[in-house]
Parts: structure tokens; C-alpha cells; sequence
């Protein structure tokens, strides 16, 4: 069953995504984030260009180079963001991308997603609200603009990645966005200051560890997981899928930091995971077993699973 297995490997994704905030954070100490992007997506461009290499063609460049910019600048906007405002208003801001993902998809498929998708999705969004969102007053200042802006453009880069898979080949997306990526990551490095700070960098066993960890799993191994995955299912349930980072970051936090979690982000996790299940357990219906284990090719998986 193709679209289980990818679902599957879609939160082994979110697993990875997740396990890595304690670590990113740690690093960033003694390395610039743009610098520490550099390094994460020119290691996992090589990882990928050693790996898929010859199977690169024309269309895949193209789509590539638009899923590469919509990564980079997703990453570019969130840490612009997290600089100018609260790390609990940058998660919550940078979660929003969860529900922003099906109304997307209905500008680019013309379809709306199902009743039973949607309430999840309202559902988890909930979970994230309350995981997430600082209590009190909140102002709107700039860095929470640019953290929006960052959950947008993670939600267009779901979407197209789920768009272009399908057509051009998970291997050369995830190669060439990856390589787009670092690209740019590059140029913006000639740009001193542009966070408001010169570039730095101290190599200590911290940085590299968590160069290795983001550059092979978090972007190399992930992002062709996801481009494979989402040939076999639809944007809306991989962003459903994704909306369980914050519960794994929080989870591995406690585990290496001792964080606790007030009383209303337990409920909150309690709530994405129930959306997720409501979801999930639709799948056990008859008639839907035979679409999911039918063989069909993968350009219309993803057709079949919004019909």
C-alpha cells in the first residue's frame, strides 16, 4: 500500500525535522544561520548530486529551481523572523503554513479537500494555537510578518513539491532544489550583516555535529523522502503529517533539556495528534483500502486521492 508506506515515511520526516531544534539551536552559538545553511545544503547537494545525479533532466531543473527558492527563502524568513520577535510566536506564526497548505491546493488542483481532511486540519491547527502561542498581548511587529511570510512560503513548497514530483521524478527535485538552495545560501553569505550581524564561525565538535545531522538527514535523506512521498499522497495530508514537529521538538527537548510543557500545550499536543487520527482512520473504510492498494501509476495517485 503505496500511499500508507509514504504516509509512514512522511512522519519519519517530521521526526528527523523535529529532533533537530535542540541541536540547530545549540550550534547557531558559534556559527551565523546563513552560514550554518551554507554548509547544510552544500553537503547535502553533493550527497544528492553523488547519488542522483544522472537522472537530472531539463523539466526537473526548472521545477527544481522553484522548489529550491521556495525552500531557501522559507528558511530565510524564518530565521529573519525568530531574530526579531519570540521563538514562541516564530513556532506558532511558522505553523499556520498546516492550514494554509489545503487552501493552496485548491488554487492549484481546483479541488477542495475533504469535509473529514479539513476538520483535522482545523483540529491540529488548534493543537499547534495552543502548543505555541505566547499567552498575553500579542503585537504584530516585523519579525512576526516575516515569520507569516515563512509559513506561505512553506506552504507553496509543499504544494509544489507535491505538484512536480509526480512529473518530473522525485530525484531530480530533490537533487536541484537542494543544490538551489545552497546557491543561494551563498550569495546571500557575500551579503555581510544582512541579519543585522557579520558573519561568524567557530568549528567546534557542536557545529559539526549538527552540520552532519541537518545536511545528511534533515535536508539530504528528508527532502527526497518527501518528494517520493508526496507522489502518493496529497498536499493536504503531508501537511497534516508535518504539523507534528512541534509535538517531536517538544519531546526531544524534554527528553535532552528537561523542558516541561505547561498544562495547555499537553492538550495542544493531544489535539494534533487527534486530528491526525481523525484523519488517518478513514483509511480503515472498504472502499478505500482497494483505492489505496490498487496499482496505479504515480501521476494518478495523486488525482485518485482527491477524488
Amino acid at each position: 500500500m503505496k500511499r500508507l508506506r509514504a504516509e509512514l515515511l512522511l512522519v519519519a520526516v517530521t521526526i528527523i525535522w523535529g529532533t533537530t531544534f535542540v541541536v540547530v539551536k545549540a550550534a547557531l552559538t558559534e556559527v551565523s544561520p546563513l552560514l550554518f545553511l551554507l554548509l547544510r545544503f552544500v553537503l547535502a547537494a553533493g550527497i544528492l548530486g553523488a547519488l542522483f545525479g544522472k537522472s537530472v533532466h531539463r523539466k526537473g531543473i526548472a521545477a527544481g529551481c522553484l522548489a529550491g527558492a521556495l525552500l531557501f527563502a522559507a528558511y530565510v524568513f524564518q530565521t529573519a523572523g525568530l531574530q526579531l520577535t519570540t521563538p514562541s510566536k516564530s513556532a506558532f506564526l511558522t505553523s499556520l503554513s498546516v492550514p494554509l497548505v489545503p487552501l493552496a491546493s485548491s488554487f492549484v488542483y481546483r479541488v477542495r479537500p475533504r469535509p473529514l481532511e479539513a476538520v483535522g486540519i482545523a483540529v491540529a491547527t488548534l493543537g499547534m494555537v495552543l502548543m505555541t502561542a505566547p499567552p498575553g498581548r500579542w503585537e504584530i511587529d516585523r519579525g512576526d510578518w516575516l515569520s507569516f511570510l515563512c509559513a506561505v512560503v512553506f506552504a507553496l513548497h509543499i504544494v509544489v513539491v507535491g505538484h512536480f514530483a509526480p512529473i518530473v521524478g522525485f530525484q531530480s527535485l530533490a537533487v536541484v532544489q537542494t543544490a538551489v538552495a545552497a546557491l543561494l545560501s551563498a550569495l546571500f553569505c557575500g551579503t555581510a550583516g544582512v541579519f543585522g550581524e557579520p558573519l561568524r564561525f567557530r568549528l567546534t565538535a557542536q557545529v559539526a555535529g549538527a552540520v552532519l545531522l541537518t545536511g545528511l538527514l534533515a535536508t539530504a535523506l528528508a527532502f527526497t523522502v518527501q518528494a517520493w512521498a508526496q507522489q502518493y499522497t496529497s498536499a493536504t495530508r503531508a501537511a497534516l503529517i508535518f504539523s507534528l514537529e512541534p509535538v517531536v521538538a517538544w519531546v526531544t527537548s524534554w527528553l535532552v533539556a528537561g523542558e516541561t510543557l505547561a498544562s495547555r500545550g499537553k492538550v495542544g499536543a493531544g489535539f494534533i495528534l487527534g486530528g491526525i487520527l481523525l484523519v488517518e482512520l478513514k483509511r480503515s473504510k472498504p472502499e478505500r483500502h482497494q483505492l489505496i492498494g490498487a496499482e496505479i501509476p504515480p501521476r494518478d495517485s495523486r488525482r485518485v486521492d482527491k477524488e
